[in-house]
């Protein structure tokens, strides 16, 4: 296997918003927030969660094999570059590396919470490979995607602390039903046509939750407009006829989760982080350009 059929399947370009979400589970925890704060947490939280990311991607191709060789022949392993054996090993191997990571996080460095990250990262690796076995006929499979990233959120949390404050699950709910918006047009990529739009109105429901923040500040408020005006541009290739394209759709909102997170990190009052995580949005979209995103 050479390095661009791994990056192909790992779909790299989508790390960023990974980085995001830790930035934003950090953050909302109220504790540590800020760069220099836990760097090394940070860093400890940003490479467990790239392998449970990229262990995740792995394992969605090695059992989805079978389909893949009638829709997409085209993928690394019905074309023959890459066994689906192999992948099968690397996938649950990064996802034990995450567990690890989260493991030594929470025991070995100062301040530790102890095996409590470990026990979320077990609980995403779980989710991890549900979904990836069970997703394409269940219906239930938006929501199983959306609590993998919400537990990004729970597992970054729980290296800092143990009691989790509410601010912390609500801001994991907000995303959980972008990701459940966000994944039912995932579903429908092979169609490229979306057969029911009512699912998508989880998409809005990160604004209806701003719109309840009375203490949203200017840099709030800034993110806010440009994530609204970024999540209307993708939904233009889901609603318009004349502008169909699931792909790009697909792609664009992944490329929002680090809008959402900024937003998140900002009405959390870190101005810095939040800005810091707005990086993470031009990023996804250049990477995608070189690898794709779906």
């Amino acid at each position: 296997m050479n390095i661009q059929v791994a990056l192909r399947l790992g779909r790299v370009s989508n790390l960023p918003t990974v980085w995001t979400n830790v930035l934003a589970g950090l953050t909302l925890t109220g504790v540590g927030t800020g760069l220099s704060a836990s760097s090394v947490q940070i860093w400890a939280l940003m490479v467990s969660m790239t392998f449970f990311y990229l262990g995740g991607m792995y394992l969605n191709d090695a059992f989805d094999a079978e389909i893949d060789a009638v829709e997409r022949p085209e993928r690394p392993i019905p074309s023959g570059q890459v066994s689906a054996r192999l992948i099968f090993h690397l996938g649950f191997g990064m996802l034990l590396l995450g567990v690890a990571g989260l493991a030594w996080a929470g025991t070995q460095l100062p301040n530790g919470t102890g095996l409590a990250p470990a026990i979320a990262g077990l609980a995403l690796a779980v989710c991890i490979t549900f979904y990836n076995w069970n997703h394409k006929n269940n219906p239930l499979g938006p929501l199983v995607m959306g609590a993998c990233r919400m537990l990004i959120y729970v597992a970054a949390g729980l290296v800092l602390t143990t009691s989790l404050p509410n601010g912390l699950y609500f801001g994991a709910g907000v995303l959980l039903c972008y990701l459940i918006g966000l994944t039912f047009a995932a579903k429908q990529e092979n169609l490229n046509q979306i057969t029911n739009l009512w699912p998508l109105i989880f998409l809005g429901v990160p604004f209806a939750y701003a719109a309840s923040m009375l203490n949203i500040d200017q840099t709030s408020l800034v993110i806010l407009v440009i994530f609204l005006l970024w999540v209307l541009y993708a939904l233009s290739f889901l609603v318009f006829p004349s502008r169909i394209n699931v792909p790009r759709a697909v792609v664009s909102l992944l490329a929002g989760i680090c809008l959402l997170d900024a937003l998140l990190i900002a009405a959390s009052g870190d101005t810095k982080l939040a800005l810091f995580a707005l990086i993470g949005f031009p990023l996804t979209l250049a990477f995608q350009r070189w690898i794709p995103g779906t």
